[in-house]
Parts: structure tokens; sequence; C-alpha cells
């Protein structure tokens, strides 16, 4: 049962609040040096990546567009069921476009090689990828970010647009949900 202090159900706070917005920073600061004279397209993967993609695009310093895929991989369970499902496409022609998919975590690695392949095949210039949080132990698919934020460990966390069944996205840092949360359902 999520209780009405989502607070209570983290264990651990694993990326302050502070440390996420230095985090951005420093990878807005990169890719505006990357992607300097390119024409640069952000594809956030809704729905988990969407507070960081809003906070990424305004530290990136030079123009760009975006647009959004929403893809299920999970349902309302804790692990990757493996199968990808597209739930929302994009709206742009990316042929000729520098792709930065914009993701929340690289966990088992197999949406975003999906997405990959699947965003290859439309011709764009380039495509690279950059995860707020990466988490390597669980990978399963051959895949790696361009830009990472940074490593956790093999958690369950919740917050900056993590979520458990579409809850805890709104928190304002990243941290370690108690497993009585999610051993329960």
């Amino acid at each position: 049962m999520i209780s009405k202090n989502m607070l209570e159900d983290i264990e651990k706070v694993l990326i302050s609040e502070k440390e996420l917005q230095k985090i951005v920073a420093d990878l807005g600061r990169k890719i505006s040096e990357d992607y300097k004279d390119k024409d640069l397209l952000l594809v956030s993967v809704l729905k988990g990546s969407v507070i960081f993609m809003a906070d990424l695009m305004r530290a990136i310093t030079i123009p760009c567009n975006i647009d959004f895929m929403a893809v299920s991989s999970y349902g309302a369970g804790t692990k990757s069921s493996g199968v990808v499902k597209i739930i929302k496409d994009l709206d742009k022609n990316i042929e000729g476009k520098d792709l930065l998919i914009v993701e929340d975590i690289l966990d088992s690695g197999n949406t975003l090689y999906y997405l990959r392949n699947l965003l290859a095949a439309r011709k764009p210039n380039s495509i690279k990828i950059c995860t707020l949080v990466d988490k390597p132990e669980r990978r399963e698919a051959d895949i790696k970010a361009d830009y990472i934020g940074g490593s956790v460990p093999n958690e369950f966390i919740v917050g900056y647009g993590l979520d458990y069944n579409e809850y805890y996205r709104n928190l304002p840092f990243i941290g370690i949900l108690k497993e009585t949360v999610y051993k329960e359902n």
C-alpha cells in the first residue's frame, strides 16, 4: 500500500535534488558542445524521462527540437517483460537529424536496443543515447549510453520521473523504494 506521505516509502535517497541539478547541468553543457553544429532532435521516452527531458533541454544552450515516444515494457510490474510496445510514435520525420534519445534509466537495455534499431531504419544522421541513470548489473541487451548522469545499484528506484505503478515520479530526488511497498502488491 502506497502511503499518503510518499517519503515514508523511501528507504534511502540515492541522488539528491541538488545532485540531480548538477548532473543535468553537466550533461547539458557536454551535449551543447558535442552538437553545436548539428541538427539536434531530443527524443524523450515517455513517461519516465519527461522530468529529466524538461530540465535537460533547458540546460542545452544550442538550438534543438524535441519529440516524444511512449513505449511500454513493464506494465505494472517491477521487472521489464522484454516485450516492447510502441504506444505513441514520433510526430517528426527524423531523416537527416541528429537524434539524442533521452531516457530516465538504462536497465535491461531491451527497450533502448529496440528503439535504437527502429529509429535507425528511418535514416537519421546519427543516434546517441542520454540516460539519467545506468544500472549496468541488469543489462541484457548489447547497448551503452553515450551520456550517463550516473550509475545506480541494482535496487528498485523511484523519483524524478522514475515510478512504481505510476506513483513517485514527482519526487524531486531519486531514492530506493522500500521492498515492503512493492512486495505487497
